[in-house]
C-alpha cells in the first residue's frame, strides 16, 4: 500500500513561500531553522475556544458577535472537537494524486441554515491593517474545501475572529478588542494549491528562490568540494 502523504494549509503555506523549502521539508526532513514558540498565543486560543463552547451550548452567538454573522454556532460540539484535533481533524485522499492527503484542524464553524462556514480565531499585539487578512485567505479557502470534500455544503464564506490587545488593567487583567473579518473563500484556487504541491514533491530538488531568506543563507563548501553531495538531496 502506498503511502499517505498528508499536507496542511500551514505546509501548503511554506510550498507558496518556497517550493525548495517545502519539498527539503517534505521528502529530506530537513526544516528551516526555528525559534522557540511562544505559549501564549496557544494558550489563548483554547480559552477562547471554551469560550465559544459555553454560548454554544445555550445555541446562541457571542455578543461582540451578534447581529455581524447571519446563523449560528455549529450546535455539534463533538464533531466540532474532533475536526480541532490536527490528528483526527478533518482530512481528504486524492489518490488521483498518487496517495495525496489534505488535512487541517478547525478553530470554529458557523451555520446558515445547511451551510458551514469556517472561522479562525486570530491574536494580535496591535491594530489590523488593511492587509491582515490577506496572508489568511488560503487557510480558510482548504478548510472550505475540506468541508466540501467530506460532504459538507460550504459557499465562498469564511470569517476570521480577531482578539487584538488593547490594555493591561488590575490584577493582570487583560483587555481585548473583538474585530470581524469576512472572507471571500476559493476551493478551487486551494486545490490547485495542493495539486501543484504534490506534483513538486514527486518531482526534483526545487531550484532556490531569489526572494527566500532560508535559500540566500549558505554554508560554505568545505575546501576541496565544488558541491554537496547528491546523497542529501
Amino acid at each position: 500500500m502506498e503511502k499517505i502523504v498528508k499536507l496542511s494549509p500551514s505546509s501548503l503555506s511554506l510550498f507558496s513561500e518556497c517550493p525548495r523549502c517545502f519539498w527539503l521539508d517534505k521528502n529530506k526532513n530537513i526544516k528551516r531553522p526555528t525559534t522557540v514558540f511562544p505559549s501564549l498565543p496557544g494558550g489563548m486560543d483554547n480559552l477562547i475556544k471554551k469560550y465559544f463552547d459555553r454560548y454554544r451550548k445555550d445555541g446562541i452567538l457571542p455578543p461582540e458577535l451578534k447581529g455581524k454573522i447571519p446563523g449560528k454556532l455549529m450546535p455539534d460540539q463533538v464533531l466540532l472537537d474532533g475536526w480541532r484535533n490536527w490528528r483526527k481533524g478533518l482530512e481528504f485522499v486524492d489518490q488521483s494524486l498518487g496517495g495525496f492527503a489534505l488535512g487541517g484542524a478547525l478553530d470554529e464553524c458557523f451555520l446558515e441554515g445547511d451551510i458551514y462556514i469556517p472561522a479562525d480565531y486570530k491574536t494580535r499585539g496591535y491594530a489590523l491593517k488593511d492587509d491582515s487578512a490577506d496572508y489568511y485567505l488560503d487557510q480558510l479557502s482548504f478548510y472550505s474545501l475540506l468541508l466540501k470534500k467530506n460532504g459538507f455544503k460550504t459557499n465562498t464564506t469564511g470569517y476570521l475572529i480577531w482578539y487584538i490587545l488593547e490594555d493591561v488593567g488590575e490584577m493582570g487583567k487583560v483587555q481585548f478588542s473583538v474585530e470581524l473579518t469576512k472572507i471571500t473563500t476559493d476551493t478551487e484556487r486551494a486545490y490547485q494549491i495542493f495539486q501543484n504541491a504534490a506534483e513538486i514533491l514527486k518531482g526534483p530538488l526545487p531550484a532556490s528562490s531569489n526572494e527566500c531568506q532560508f535559500c540566500a543563507w549558505r554554508i560554505p563548501l568545505p575546501e576541496g568540494l565544488e558541491s554537496y553531495p547528491k546523497e542529501l538531496f
